[in-house]
C-alpha cells in the first residue's frame, strides 16, 4: 500500500467519526454483550445491548481497532438505537454488497457507512469494518434467539 493509498482511505472524515464515537461506555447491566475479533488485524468491539420490544433500547462499545473498524463502529453507534434486530442485519448485508460488490451505502440511519468506499480495494480491512454490526448482531442472538436467524451471522 502506498503513502498515497494510505492518505486516501484514512481520510479526514473517516478519522473524525474515529475520534467522536458515540456510546464508548459500557452499559451497568446489558441484557447482552457480546465481543468479536478480526483474525486478520487483531481489532476488537465488544459490544453490551438492551432491548425492548424488539428494537435496540441500550448500547454501549468498547472498540480497539484501527480508523477504519473505529469510523464503521462510529455509524453503527449514531444510528443503532431504536433500531430492530432486521434492520441492523439488513444493514450490515448491505455494507458487505457496498465492499464487495460496488453496492449503493446502506440505507439510513447507517448512510455514512459510505465514507469507507475507499476500503474496498483493501479486503484485508474488511473484517475490521464488519465487527461492530457483527458483535450487536452476536448480542441481539442472546436476548432475543427467536427475532434473529443464524443467517444474520455468515462469515464476510
Amino acid at each position: 500500500m502506498s503513502d498515497t493509498d494510505l492518505i486516501k482511505l484514512y481520510s479526514g472524515r473517516i478519522l473524525a467519526l474515529a475520534a467522536n464515537m458515540p456510546h464508548t461506555a459500557r452499559l451497568s447491566a446489558p441484557q447482552a454483550t457480546a465481543r468479536k475479533r478480526s483474525p486478520m488485524c487483531g481489532s476488537m468491539v465488544t459490544v453490551d445491548l438492551a432491548m425492548d420490544d424488539g428494537r435496540i433500547s441500550e448500547y454501549g462499545q468498547d472498540v480497539k481497532a484501527c480508523a477504519l473498524g473505529q469510523a464503521a463502529a462510529s455509524v453503527v453507534g449514531s444510528g443503532i438505537i431504536g433500531r430492530t434486530i432486521d434492520e441492523v442485519s439488513t444493514a450490515r448485508a448491505q455494507l458487505i454488497e457496498m465492499l464487495r460488490n460496488e453496492g449503493p451505502a446502506p440505507d439510513a440511519p447507517f448512510r455514512d457507512l459510505e465514507v469507507l468506499l475507499p476500503a474496498r480495494e483493501y479486503k484485508n480491512r474488511h473484517a475490521s469494518i464488519l465487527l461492530a454490526f457483527d458483535a450487536a448482531l452476536e448480542a441481539a442472538e442472546q436476548i432475543a434467539p427467536s427475532e434473529t436467524a443464524s443467517s444474520h451471522l455468515t462469515a464476510p
